[in-house]
């Protein structure tokens, strides 16, 4: 009798321990997926249901490596994804560059949403300051969140608003513009004068900015480059030859349309500063042509020949028909025909024309009979 009751208490245990195997499989069927689901969202669709539950049971052990950042409040730095490159080096390389805890719990968590296979690669700004998940959703996609903004030397402000729609910046041309023309609203960086236009202080070069940056910061950031390279090195140079920032600016944006080649910016300076002193007018066609404005036939800002009517359009800006420099620069300067200014070579030369070969060259004259003589036949 004691046996029968001893085998019937090992059966009663057996019995529950197969019940409480059964719950336990339940919950682990049930509950795991539902709690990793709360903290990591559902899981990819064709996730089978075994990988689906080690992959939750794998998520919620290293739930503390993927939801809280491993540097907070740390900057952006640049990183690159290579084409093909395999997700398991995309997760090691994360985790040694110190932007993740682990590189192991961020490709689980890539493989749990399906996102291992849409990584793209390409070039990201991420920070040790972003959760793994964040990281995770920025490089699905490639769009970058910087832009390169580009200003040529010798553009119009004009031209540097048609520019925008193409830069993948949101500013468009009319924020720009009203911006520049009114610049009131501006905070200008230390040092910068006080400019009611700002047409020659869009400093050329090239610009890594945000792709929502606002049109004031992207003002501020221009004016600033300007302020850097400009104010700071040609400020005490200019003094001495008791010139403002503001006409070295307008006289370099002139020197700046009329050199082909950098190299004659100092002689053709040179020109200018001699006809300004001898009391001639500086009889420059691209004060004419800003004076013109938008050619539609040939779709530019600078018309191209210029008849004689041409030269005598009715403008502040016109120095064939104005002595002394035009109210305000013509076109946006670079650091080049800056330094022309600033440091004009010396030439006994009143007169200049482009040489006939071709070359961008120009031919420089003391007299208007050797200026004639230079002409092309």
């Amino acid at each position: 009798m004691k046996n029968n009751r001893s085998i019937k208490l090992l059966l009663a245990l057996f019995f529950i321990l197969i019940c409480l195997a059964g719950v336990a499989a339940t919950w682990t069927v049930i509950s795991l997926p539902e709690m990793a689901a709360e903290t990591f969202g559902s899981p990819a669709g064709d996730l089978s249901a075994t990988n689906r539950i080690i992959y939750s049971g794998r998520l919620l052990y290293e739930k503390p490596l993927l939801v809280a950042p491993l540097l907070p409040g740390a900057p952006e730095k640049s990183f690159t994804v290579s084409q093909g490159e395999a997700v398991n080096s995309i997760c090691f390389r994360l985790e040694e560059e110190g932007f993740i805890k682990d590189g192991d719990a961020f490709r689980h968590y890539l493989i749990y949403r399906g996102l291992d296979r849409g990584i793209q690669a390409g070039e990201y700004l991420l920070s040790p300051g972003l959760t793994a998940l964040e990281i995770a959703n920025r490089i699905q996609d490639s769009t970058p969140t910087e832009v390169t903004f580009t200003i040529l030397a010798g553009w119009r402000a004009e031209e540097v608003a048609a520019s925008l729609p193409t830069s993948g910046l949101s500013i468009t041309p009319e924020q720009f513009l009203m911006l520049v023309q009114d610049p009131s609203t501006v905070n200008f960086p230390e040092g910068f004068p006080n400019v009611s236009n700002l047409e020659g202080y869009l400093f050329p070069g090239q610009y890594r900015l945000k792709r929502d940056i606002s049109v004031q910061d992207l003002i501020k950031t221009i004016l600033q480059r300007f302020t850097d390279e400009v104010i700071s090195t040609l400020k005490d140079t200019l003094k001495q030859r008791n010139m403002t920032i503001q006409d070295a600016v307008i006289l370099a944006s002139i020197v700046e349309r009329e050199a082909v080649i950098d190299e004659e910016q100092p002689m053709i300076a040179s020109v200018f500063f001699n006809r300004l002193e001898a009391g001639m007018k500086l009889e420059s066609d691209p004060t004419a042509q800003y004076a013109i404005g938008y050619d539609e036939q040939k779709n530019t800002w600078w018309k191209n020949p210029l008849s004689l009517n041409d030269l005598k359009v009715n403008s502040p800006y016109n120095t064939y028909g104005n002595f002394g420099l035009p109210p305000g620069p013509i076109s946006n300067p670079g650091l080049s025909a800056l330094n022309s200014v600033a440091n004009p070579a010396t030439t006994p030369y009143y007169y200049f024309q482009a040489a006939c070969d071709g070359s961008g060259r120009h031919n420089f004259a003391k007299t208007f009979e050797e200026h004639l003589q230079n002409g092309c036949q």
